[in-house]
């Protein structure tokens, strides 16, 4: 087995969750804006896309070197080895960006490192013209201040999705996302703690606290693209797959809810859930303004509207004001979590956060608003 170097990829400020993730794994860890790096051989790689449940996506580093110029790009991209990971018959298409470098033309870097890998396969394969009509090695030149990282992408479709959620509602909460808000709480999914979601739509955080609690792989229902590639053989994806099963617990310990005052949502989550071989989580369809309290100590965590139209304004406060008043009157010794993009909310909420975190909704600048629980 060969020693490779990683890149699982993450969302502006969840870096450290994936650090911890990785380590977790048992690989060393670099953390740098937006990726965590780490070392492993073709196993490490199939671990991390079946157990990262905070990563974007893992890429493999091909190599790295400083590039001012359109020839320093052609050589050092030639100079890669390419044709360890590229077949014959591999599909190698380029794509691109590029930041506050002297070559700022992305179409251009791309054509240069199509050009370099190409010239590279052919002094090694002894041919000069490739179908591309076999696996997908999707290579990415990224240039930061003229240094020039090449990857390839192992992922395919991105790791937010799992394969259980072949169906949702509007604006559904990226998994990914969904997992770090859990992971940034005090909730454990060993404890007797109980856990909450009073606006879980097609039910993605609660059903990622319940493939937590389970100690569910979120990637082994799913498929990958390097699971196609002859660096890799079926018998190590196997095994890696049987080390996931072999881990997973066959029942929860926490009582997992989910609440949604529309029930369309609520029998969806319930199926979305099954899919996902979390059967466990107790879908409730009620209003905000009626919930209960569910256990002495818990969780609530939440993705409520953020009421971005002018016309939702009232609406929204109203929504704000009874989440504040009903967490204050019915959930003493719970600890309340809500990410939201509307800057009134702890003025409606009634209630300072004990502390308050940026995180990105795709392109949305939110809040994590976290109120811990008294002890």
């Amino acid at each position: 087995m060969g020693a490779y170097t990683y890149i699982a990829t993450a969302t502006m400020g969840l870096e450290s969750l994936v650090a911890k993730e990785v380590q977790k794994l048992g690989y060393e860890t670099t953390v740098e804006n937006g990726k965590v790096m780490f070392e492993g051989d073709e196993k490490a790689l199939c671990r991390a896309n079946l157990w990262l449940r905070t990563a974007d996506r893992v890429k493999l580093k091909i190599g790295g070197f400083t590039a001012t110029s359109f020839d320093e790009l052609f050589e050092g991209t030639k100079a890669l080895p390419w044709e360890a990971i590229i077949p014959v018959y591999g599909t190698f298409p380029v794509v691109g960006r590029s930041v506050k470098s002297q070559l700022y033309s992305v179409p251009d870097c791309q054509r240069i490192v199509k050009k370099a890998v190409v010239e590279r396969l052919k002094q090694t394969y002894n041919q000069s013209w490739f179908n591309e009509d076999g696996p997908l090695f999707k290579i990415e030149v990224a240039l930061l201040k003229d240094e020039v990282t090449l990857t390839i992408d192992t992922t395919g479709d991105g790791l937010h999705k799992r394969g259980y959620r072949r169906l949702h509602g509007e604006a559904p909460l990226k998994e990914t996302l969904a997992t770090a808000m859990i992971q940034l709480t005090n909730w454990q999914p060993d404890s007797d703690m109980a856990f909450l979601d009073p606006f879980c739509g097609s039910g993605t955080i609660p059903i990622e606290a319940a493939l937590m609690a389970k100690n569910i792989a979120p990637g082994l229902e799913r498929g990958f693209q390097s699971e196609q590639w002859p660096l890799i053989d079926e018998k190590t994806w196997a095994e890696a797959r049987e080390e996931a099963r072999d881990l997973a617990r066959n029942t929860i310990r926490p009582a997992i809810y989910g609440s949604d005052r529309n029930r369309e949502m609520t029998a969806l989550a319930a199926e979305n859930a099954t899919l996902a071989g979390v059967k466990e989580i107790e879908w409730r369809t009620k209003n905000v303004k009626d919930l209960q309290r569910l256990a002495e100590r818990g969780a609530l965590v939440c993705n409520p509207p953020y009421g971005t139209r002018l016309e939702e304004k009232d609406t929204i406060r109203t929504l704000y004001e009874t989440l504040g008043r009903v967490s204050t009157n019915y959930f003493q010794g719970w600890s309340v979590y809500v990410l939201t993009a509307n800057e009134q909310f702890e003025q409606f909420y009634g209630q300072k956060a004990t502390k308050k975190r940026k995180l990105f909704n795709g392109n949305i600048k939110t809040d994590y608003y976290q109120f811990w629980a008294k002890r």
